[in-house]
């Protein structure tokens, strides 16, 4: 790569002018632009040097790779004069001068709150999934499992109890996880939490009953009457209370002298936490709770299918937004008051869209001659069967454009048969083909229906046009192919943990350029360990200032891109430590670093270590190993060597 080149390139497809400040992390440029109107997208699309390119967060992002990305910022820097700034400082250049958006605001704040909650939640409700399975009449047999093998009773009843235990208790969850966000302790919450169920309270699930039927039990509190009422299966009041609690503890903090601090800060925010849940936020959000969830429900109701219908077709376009990440909240009190609600009416809904933008990927398999876009769309088509479809979304459907709309038509489609067959499901899970496991048995017909019907309509709108209509999708990968002649093929070859932890899909990673494989296929690691080694033998190709990344280039060719955390470029190198410099030759096992996982989390930073092949394309397969728990060390991506028929003539050695 001539790195001078690329970016007078860059600065030629941005405009000089256009540009207000710049900055670098390991892989990509990160630029705050004037007017993104007046950039040649085109272009950067078509430029080879260029990997590709997103807006997020006021910043418009060129990817560019590890090793290089550095250099052409240098030259970016020289020829346009800005002043060189970190990433830190440039979102607060994109963030200043511009009013945040109130709904994203918002959203953003519910998704920090209820996204680490969704394993357990998923866990329960696939759990319920399965009890559903074994006390179901009529779905075996006339009898359900449980009573055709009473054996089996036991392990239902235990599953079951399993299962309802992140719904019983959801408000110690809620109250740990959104306490932490408002910058309150967690732990705190989750006693305030645990407050709020306590056994010795009337349940949530039976407050109406006992106060219709005169049963409720009061305490006396300074002449005031308090219902003694738990909040199983709420979630406006849990946020509430959370908050409350977060703001009298850091006011106490900031005034609180420090030799009382430790013991009284935490004694008078919750006892005066405690009194306002119960006297007064706690039954007025109860009130509020109850009413978005009434009305809710009236709306699946009073508009059916056309409703379902709408939702379905503009789903994936929330998606796209970021918004769809709020749904949890709702999803969570549908299931949480299922009694009352039925089910859950999204779940089936983003399942129609998923498979929708999946099938889409897919016919772009069969339409396009370009190699590099038909091994994305192989595997992100797959992927987004399953429910994870960023890869297919970003990496090919929006590309194109024609895709993603016609997922959209398909996905509209299915959803009117959702909603006319009332397919709702009883659980959180995968939202895709196998999201039949979170519905109740009765609606698995409907269910597989909708999703055929979406995949079908999807893949043959995508086929139909792209054959007949579309030309980006047909371009000849002749380049590709042509440099590809001329590689020397790269000898079997595998890499290893670079740090102990639990292996990940890389499409599971909460970052579009690394689950979209944009820098390459890998893996990603939720690390256990603080130490970083060397997963290859070879050489230190980068090794940056702030520590948060390296990259390696092994003996037998593989180009490694090894990424600690999301973001954490902004560190400036804080928690972490780095015993190489570029230039080094290192052995597999060498310590390369150490990282704080503890300390970055409490910063409220994402540790997932990416571990990434940047040179994905001089290979014939780059495969994740399937293994869950691992040592560092242990193998984790293996790498076949590129193989291709070649004629004698073609090849002249």
């Amino acid at each position: 790569m001539n790195h001078e080149q690329v970016a007078d390139r860059v600065i030629k497809y941005v405009g000089k002018d256009n540009l207000i400040a710049a900055a670098h992390c390991a892989t990509r440029l990160r630029l705050v632009i004037k007017d993104t109107s007046k950039i040649d997208q085109t272009g950067l699309d078509n430029d080879d040097d260029i990997k590709g390119t997103f807006s997020i967060d006021g910043q418009y992002q060129i990817i560019i790779g590890p090793g290089d990305v550095d250099k052409v910022y240098n030259f970016l820097i020289k020829k346009t004069g800005l002043k060189g700034v970190t990433p830190d400082d440039l979102k607060n250049i994109a963030s200043s001068g511009k009013k945040t958006n109130p709904v994203l605001a918002v959203v953003k704040l519910l998704s920090d709150i209820f996204v680490p909650l969704i394993p357990a939640l998923v866990a329960g409700g696939l759990l319920m999934a399965i009890n559903n399975l074994l006390t179901s009449p009529d779905l075996f047999g006339p009898l359900s499992v449980v009573q055709m093998y009473p054996g089996v009773k036991g392990l239902s009843e235990l599953i079951n109890l399993l299962a309802s235990a992140p719904f019983t208790f959801m408000p110690v969850l809620i109250g740990y996880s959104a306490t932490k966000r408002f910058g309150g302790n967690p732990y705190l919450g989750a006693a305030i939490g645990m407050a709020m169920v306590m056994p010795s309270l009337v349940s949530g699930y039976d407050v109406a009953n006992f106060t219709a039927a005169g049963k409720m039990t009061y305490w006396n509190i300074f002449g005031l009457k308090v219902a003694q009422a738990g909040y199983q299966g709420q979630v406006l009041p849990v946020l509430a209370v959370s908050w409350i609690l977060a703001t009298i503890e850091k006011w106490l903090h900031d005034h609180m002298p420090a030799t009382l601090d430790f013991i009284f800060t935490p004694l008078i925010a919750v006892i005066i936490t405690g009194l306002l849940t119960f006297i007064g936020v706690g039954p007025v959000m109860r009130i509020v709770s109850d009413g978005v969830t009434n009305g809710i429900v009236w709306l699946y109701n009073t508009a059916g299918f056309i409703g379902t219908g709408i939702f379905g077709t503009f789903y994936s376009a929330i998606v796209v937004t970021g918004l769809h990440q709020s749904f949890p909240v709702v999803e969570t009190q549908l299931l949480t008051n299922i009694s009352k609600t039925g089910g859950d009416f999204i779940f089936p809904i983003a399942s129609m869209a998923n498979v929708a933008q999946g099938a889409a990927c897919l016919a772009v398999l069969f339409i396009t001659n370009n190699k590099k876009q038909k091994g994305l769309a192989s595997s992100a088509g797959i992927s987004a069967l399953l429910g994870i479809t960023e890869p297919a979304i970003f990496g090919v459907n929006l590309k194109l454009r024609y895709p993603f709309y016609c997922a959209m038509i398909a996905s509209g489609i299915a959803s009117v048969f959702v909603g006319i067959f009332h397919v709702l499901s009883s659980a959180l899970g995968a939202a895709g083909v196998i999201g039949f496991i979170s519905l109740p048995p009765k609606n698995y017909l409907p269910f597989f229906i909708s999703i055929i019907i979406s995949m079908g309509v999807s893949f043959s709108l995508t086929y139909v046009y792209g054959k007949k209509f579309a030309k980006a999708a047909d371009t000849d990968d002749s380049e590709d192919a042509k440099g590809n002649a001329n590689l020397i093929a790269v000898a079997d070859e595998v890499i290893s943990a670079p740090v102990t932890g639990e292996l990940k899909s890389l499409s599971t990673v909460n970052d579009q350029v690394f689950s979209a494989e944009i820098m390459g296929k890998g893996a990603a690691i939720i690390p256990s360990d603080n130490n970083i080694y060397a997963p290859a033998t070879g050489v230190v190709t980068v090794a940056y200032e702030t520590k948060h990344a390296y990259g390696i280039k092994t003996s037998d060719g593989a180009e490694v891109l090894i990424h600690l955390g999301i973001d954490t470029v902004n560190l400036k190198g804080k928690f972490f430590t780095s015993n190489v410099k570029q230039g080094d030759t290192i052995k597999k096992g060498d310590l390369l670093g150490t990282f704080d996982i503890e300390k970055l989390k409490d910063a409220g930073f994402d540790t997932t270590v990416m571990v990434v092949i940047t040179n994905t394309m001089s290979y014939g397969a780059v495969e994740e190993i399937k293994v869950s728990d691992i040592e560092h060390g242990d193998d984790i991506i293996a790498l076949t060597q590129l193989t291709a028929n070649y004629s004698s003539a073609a090849v002249n050695i």
